[in-house]
């Protein structure tokens, strides 16, 4: 920094770590472009909030290193909808309130959540997750350096994540097709 008249000037800057050559492989890409359409699309001119930008620096350093980016989207975005408050809760019905347990449930999106066999009876067709899929979820709701944290998402729990992800957003990420058109 030099000190000018009226404003400091930046002089010179070094780069500490660029995690740029490996994001711009395919699927590495498309999976950035994913967790940076889904911020932005969260983003309103008052979420400047630093555990945003930790999450962000977080799944990009990540996406860089892994060999598997794409199964980073799930965690990620269960993560983000819950420094949000949009995050379902993974230990009640939405609908009535009860405990979930072992059982299986369903997705109701709409509802912002996960609703029990009771209150299923009165909705419509509802994708189903069984107690591993819940069991998963709760893994990847778990906070970073949680023993029980999971990485990889169950094929049910990843897409439920998208499906509510999808809802909030009132619309599909253009990036999640990107990705899909990848085979990821």
């Amino acid at each position: 920094m030099h000190r000018g008249r009226s404003l400091d000037v930046v002089v010179s800057a070094a780069i500490v770590h660029a995690p740029w050559p490996s994001v711009v492989q395919p699927e590495r890409y498309a999976v950035f472009s994913l967790v940076a359409e889904t911020i932005d699309a969260f983003s309103e001119p008052d979420l400047e909030m630093p555990e945003v930008y930790d999450l962000l620096t977080g799944v990009i350093a990540a996406i860089a290193t892994s060999a598997a980016p794409s199964s980073l989207v799930p965690r990620f975005s269960l993560r983000l909808l819950d420094l949000l408050g949009l995050a379902p809760p993974l230990d009640r019905c939405v609908a009535c309130g009860t405990a979930m347990g072992g059982e299986a449930i369903w997705l109701d999106a709409q509802a912002g959540g996960f609703i029990d066999e009771r209150c299923r009876a009165r909705w419509r067709d509802l994708p189903q997750l069984d107690a591993a899929d819940l069991e998963n979820l709760r893994r990847l709701a778990s906070a970073k350096g949680s023993k029980a944290a999971a990485v990889a998402a169950t094929p049910a729990a990843s897409k439920a994540i998208e499906e509510l992800v999808a809802h909030h957003l009132g619309r599909r990420p253009k990036a999640t097709a990107h990705l899909a058109g990848l085979g990821a």
